[in-house]
């Protein structure tokens, strides 16, 4: 394996893996009113470009390293979204 690939291993470890902590603790918490919606949405977005793009290039690695990435924002997303339609409840319930 030449120095790219591995440089391309480790980066692609660096920020996919950064997300499984986040994901795993709003999973185990269920708290997610300090995360922006709109920023997971655009990552979200953006992990979904970068899949087609690879997939049209047939780039697997990219593929996967968005693959997961993508997966994991929009968990945080749908689960975001889910906490704030939950509020909005609230706040009408007691208004």
């Amino acid at each position: 394996m030449d120095f790219i690939s591995i440089l391309g291993i480790v980066s692609t470890l660096c920020t996919t893996g950064a997300y499984l902590p986040q994901t795993l603790k709003i999973i185990k918490t269920n708290h997610t009113k300090s995360l922006s919606a709109l920023t997971y949405t655009m990552i979200s977005i953006g992990s979904a470009l970068w899949v087609y793009y690879a997939v049209l290039r047939h780039d697997i690695p990219v593929i996967i390293a968005n693959g997961v990435q993508g997966s994991l924002s929009l968990i945080i997303l749908l689960m975001k979204l889910r906490n704030m339609g939950k509020h909005k409840e609230t706040t009408k319930a007691t208004t």
